[in-house]
């Protein structure tokens, strides 16, 4: 619970959440597929590292094709080995591998396969009362008819359900499955994943502003002249390129990671770190989002992208998206807030720049001031960092001004102990800590913001790989530019 203060409101301290979740069976849909083995088996298995599991827990794997336990563990084994970034000799492979089951036949509102039958099995090991937590490793697509079953098969009541991103594809789109979803369980039974929110380095993002009257004071537009959310790849889509025609980087990247971070710096404070406080917070960040129009967004398609196996030979999809969003608040009116992510571009990097307005009217001329000499920086990627540039003086006889960054890896804080996002966030749902995912008031309204984006078929503009995106995308920061090169 949060702290009280001294005239009794709850002070602004992170919730906590049970050391130690209660017996769970946690039922993996999608267990054979390609986030299950990258992301969600490495993240299990990381949390037994960890000592972050109930004491009594089962894996269920569902899918299809019908196999034994020992065929799963040796596949579950495999991904580990190729994915995870760890082996079964880095952990406690026994005790992981003692844990997991699959179901096979597949799961529908007519047939549950082998489901219901593990799950009772499951139970009968470890407890009649074991929470029931579905995850659903599955294309967007599939959701409704998912959710639709759970119903059917007598398994939603009391359960929590994951939804992987996006939750729909447009807003016609969420409002179904928003209909569906609430047809069947509760608001307070859905987690529904953003990864952005579950990174260390996002979650500061709270720390430094709430906790540090250095920065929580300056977190306005007086202070700021912009904020960028800038996520460039070097990676390609060949392997996955099916997929990425069918959703482009407005889908995948924009409306889903890059909003919801936007809303997360954007936020006004919490009463509290509840997570229905924060969670609202950030949905009425999200509400004042001003739509975006066509003339502050590029789309890019980088120069190749439609000779790649399984995209059409007319393909519109962009690989490469950046937009100025505009957040109609007293706290952000007329700060621009500058997103950019792309395919194939010069370098990869996650990071979030608050730029900070040059002093006025002090006795340094601003002419004499170093280009974007004040940025805040909270890096996304790995363990996470944070970074300030200060402008000094050079060392020496001169009096010229320049710049300084000093930073600090969060990986290198005292007592420490960062965790991968999707770990993070699977041990939210297992302990029942929503504050870091989405909810349906806030997502209504990202699906309002992008609609006009989303409409917009017309063919992106071409950039070279190696590149920072097209011309027009480096034009849309002016005058402050991107912080990354280019």
């Amino acid at each position: 619970m949060s702290a009280p203060t001294d005239d009794g409101h709850d002070a602004l301290v992170p919730e906590s959440s049970e050391a130690t979740p209660g017996p769970t069976v946690f039922v993996l849909f999608g267990a054979t597929g390609d986030l299950a083995k990258r992301l969600v088996l490495p993240s299990f298995f990381r949390l037994v590292q960890e000592k972050l599991l109930p004491d009594d827990w089962r894996l269920i794997g569902n899918g299809r094709r019908t196999k034994t336990d020992d065929e799963f563990r040796d596949e579950v084994r495999e991904a580990l080995e190729q994915f995870g970034g760890l082996t079964p000799e880095d952990g406690p492979w026994d005790e992981f591998a003692a844990g997991l089951r699959f179901a096979g036949g597949g799961f529908t509102a007519d047939d549950p396969g082998e489901l219901l039958d593990r799950i009772a099995e499951a139970r009968g090991e470890i407890g009649q009362d074991a929470q029931l937590v579905h995850y659903l490793g599955l294309p967007p697509t599939t959701f409704g008819d998912y959710t639709r079953a759970l119903g059917a098969q007598g398994l939603a009541e009391g359960s929590r359900v994951v939804y992987e991103k996006p939750f729909g594809t447009s807003l016609e789109s969420f409002r179904e499955l928003d209909r569906v979803v609430h047809e069947v369980l509760d608001e307070s039974q859905v987690f529904r994943i953003d990864h952005f929110l579950g990174k260390e380095a996002t979650q500061e993002l709270r720390a430094l502003r709430f906790a540090n009257g250095l920065f929580g004071s300056s977190w306005d537009r007086h202070h700021v002249a912009a904020v960028e959310i800038d996520v460039p790849e070097t990676l390609d889509v060949a392997d996955r390129a099916e997929f990425y025609d069918a959703t482009g980087a407005v889908l995948d990247m924009l409306v889903t990671h890059l909003f919801q971070v936007a809303a997360e710096v954007a936020m006004d404070p919490p009463p509290t770190f509840r997570a229905d406080d924060v969670a609202a917070a950030r949905d009425e960040a999200v509400r004042h989002f001003r739509p975006l129009q066509r003339d502050e967004v590029v789309r890019g398609q980088f120069e190749g992208y439609r000779d790649l196996d399984h995209v059409a030979d007319d393909s519109t999809t962009e690989t490469f998206v950046a937009a100025r969003l505009w957040i109609d608040t007293d706290r952000w009116r007329g700060v621009p807030f500058l997103l950019r992510t792309g395919k194939r571009m010069a370098e990869s990097h996650q990071k979030v720049n608050l730029i900070f307005r040059d002093p006025q009217d002090g006795p340094v001329d601003e002419r004499d001031l170093p280009t974007r000499g004040n940025v805040l920086c909270f890096d996304l990627a790995g363990d996470g960092a944070l970074a300030l540039s200060m402008n000094v003086k050079t060392p020496g006889a001169s009096s010229d001004l320049g710049t300084t960054w000093t930073q600090i890896p969060l990986d290198t804080l005292s007592g420490g102990d960062p965790l991968p996002p999707y770990v993070r966030l699977i041990h939210d749902v297992l302990s029942g800590d929503r504050a870091l995912f989405t909810r349906p008031d806030g997502l209504e309204d990202v699906w309002i913001a992008a609609a006009e984006v989303l409409d917009d078929h017309r063919a992106p503009e071409p950039y070279a790989p190696g590149s920072w995106g097209p011309e027009a995308a480096l034009r849309l920061a002016d005058p402050v530019g991107w912080v990354l090169p280019g």
